[in-house]
């Protein structure tokens, strides 16, 4: 089953996956960050996608098409912000990840590749979301064959090897 989840990195704007996740805002419509970067590769044709969609809330997903990114789809889906913890952001991003699963499926997407969701401005901690993400694809993953690949792209050395951690531990291995 592993085998159906991996860690490279790279640019996800430039990576060939049915759908690419974009860790977007509330309101769909352009940030800084990986938001900002798939807004600009895709064209302003996602915009344009975008303000129908009446924005999204946190751990929740929309879908657009992917227009000029090599990805058919983009599934955007909204972080939370961290403030320590107490405010229900494990599940929140918990549900970021199994609501873009879900959707993948529910459109035929056999291979995902997602950033590391709230990790930068949201100032998440980077190995707790590691974690999470690894957790939560693993479980959608035994219970569902129609996602067949995700792959975790990482903007960063630091990045790539908290999900490789993350990975590991999930394992039960020693790290």
């Amino acid at each position: 089953m592993d085998g159906r989840i991996s860690v490279v990195r790279g640019d996800i704007t430039k990576f060939a996956a049915d759908a690419v996740v974009n860790a977007a805002n509330t309101s769909l419509l352009g940030g800084g960050g990986v938001d900002g970067a798939i807004h600009r590769a895709a064209g302003p044709e996602l915009l344009s996608e975008c303000r129908t969609l009446g924005g999204c809330e946190t751990g929740k997903a929309k879908i657009t098409k992917g227009y000029r990114l090599p990805a058919k789809f983009v599934i955007h889906t909204p972080g939370p912000v961290w403030n320590g913890g107490g405010r229900n952001e494990a599940s929140l991003l918990e549900s970021c990840y199994r609501s873009c699963l879900a959707l993948a499926a529910s459109y035929g997407c056999k291979s995902v590749a997602f950033p590391s969701i709230s990790t930068g401005v949201y100032r998440y901690p980077l190995h707790q979301a590691a974690r999470i993400a690894v957790r939560t694809i693993r479980a959608f993953l035994e219970n569902d064959r129609a996602v067949e690949k995700v792959t975790m792209v990482c903007f960063d050395d630091g990045t790539k090897a908290a999900y490789e951690q993350a990975l590991l531990s999930e394992d039960g291995e020693e790290i």
